[in-house]
């Protein structure tokens, strides 16, 4: 296939799964663990995802060459892992994905229920496997670019009507309220940010688009798509913020339709109608990513509608064994893990010791992430 240099192309993907559920959950999240400091916790994620990002940018650059020529057992060993690792990183941000789906669309209805999230995620996974099963996902590609687009449409409303909301109250005798956190001990907010890792996750996507893309779009790609999500969140958590003490501390995970009922009523139909196609663009992605690591890691032996069954068996088995917040944290855990294998591959290639030394370190914060992040409460 004839690689592209088309910068915009390259970065829809990244973006679109950056954005696919991080926007809609992270702000209930964040208020609940550290309140009125919330801005400060997006940033230190945004700032770590960055870190994790510049070891993706930096095997896209290095490791790739020493792994098409000859590579070094440990760096072959350690990359096939990751692969692996990816693979579970997929299921579980599959179910994530449509359970956020689900939540949104419930919520609109006031229909939102744990059993019903199950039945309404279950659904549209198996809706998902019939497709992949017998006509395949790539014709509904299309829908990544179509996804992205209506989700800045929904965030540059919701900015909006944030902002014009806490104009307001600036102006008003009360003043602008910031929220309260939860009462966590010190250890349980580092978990519980520890757990916001996914929302984030989706910058390394270009390091498997070499097929499509040279390397050095692939890292502006990369790397744009952090400078854009960074900027959107941190502005997204800071005009929401002054909104989270009307929940009254009553946090979920579909939170920001209470949020955006207050900035205005006309808000919440956009924002449901929203979640819908990014949660499915997303998970569709997801998928395919998955079945064709699958098809990689088994060099072509397990067939493509045999892997759809799997990634979407062992959605629905997540689906049905744990809660929306729960999934948030275990797909944190399982990126994180991942992330963590491309900082050894990295190490493995490396020749610089100081850089060596901040690999080391980037390791140790996402190993933490690894074993100890947890649900927010």
């Amino acid at each position: 296939m004839a690689r592209s240099s088309s910068l915009t192309k390259a970065t829809t993907t990244p973006l679109a799964s950056i954005f696919g559920s991080g926007f809609l959950i992270i702000v209930p999240i964040l208020a609940s663990a550290v309140g009125h400091l919330s801005v400060i916790a997006m940033a230190g994620v945004c700032v770590l995802a960055i870190a994790v990002g510049a070891v993706i940018r930096f095997n896209i650059r290095n490791a790739e060459p020493v792994l098409a020529d000859n590579p070094p057992e440990s760096t072959l060993s350690l990359e096939r892992t990751s692969d692996l690792a990816l693979i579970l990183a997929y299921v579980i941000s599959v179910s994530l994905y449509l359970h956020i789906l689900a939540a949104f669309v419930l919520g609109g209805f006031g229909a939102d229920t744990p059993l019903n999230e199950n039945i309404i995620t279950t659904a549209v996974i198996g809706v998902i496997m019939l497709i992949g099963m017998t006509k395949g996902l790539a014709p509904l590609e299309f829908l990544e670019t179509w996804a992205l687009w209506i989700t800045f449409a929904i965030i540059a409303l919701l900015l909006a009507g944030f902002a014009y909301f806490d104009w307001n109250v600036s102006q008003s005798s009360a003043g602008i309220q910031m929220p309260k956190p939860l009462q966590h001990t010190t250890w349980e907010v580092l978990t519980i940010l520890a757990g916001t890792l996914i929302v984030v996750q989706g910058f390394e996507t270009p390091r498997y688009l070499g097929d499509e893309f040279d390397s050095d779009t692939r890292i502006k790609a990369s790397r744009w798509s952090q400078i854009i999500s960074t900027t959107v969140y941190i502005a997204f958590v800071a005009l929401a913020l002054p909104l989270t003490h009307l929940l009254d501390g009553k946090y979920d995970d579909n939170s920001l339709i209470d949020l955006a009922k207050f900035a205005s009523p006309l808000l919440v139909t956009p924002l449901v109608i929203a979640a819908a196609p990014s949660q499915f663009s997303a998970a569709v992605a997801d998928t395919m990513s998955a079945t064709g690591n699958m098809e990689e890691v088994t060099n072509h032996h397990l067939k493509e509608k045999f892997g759809y069954l799997l990634i979407g068996g062992g959605a629905i088995a997540l689906t049905w064994s744990t809660s929306t917040l729960e999934i948030v944290a275990l797909a944190s855990r399982a990126f994180a893990f991942y992330y963590l294998l491309q900082c050894f591959v990295a190490f493995t290639v490396s020749k610089s010791v100081t850089q060596k030394l901040g690999i080391v370190v980037l390791a140790l914060a996402l190993a933490f992430i690894t074993v100890f992040a947890t649900p927010a409460s």
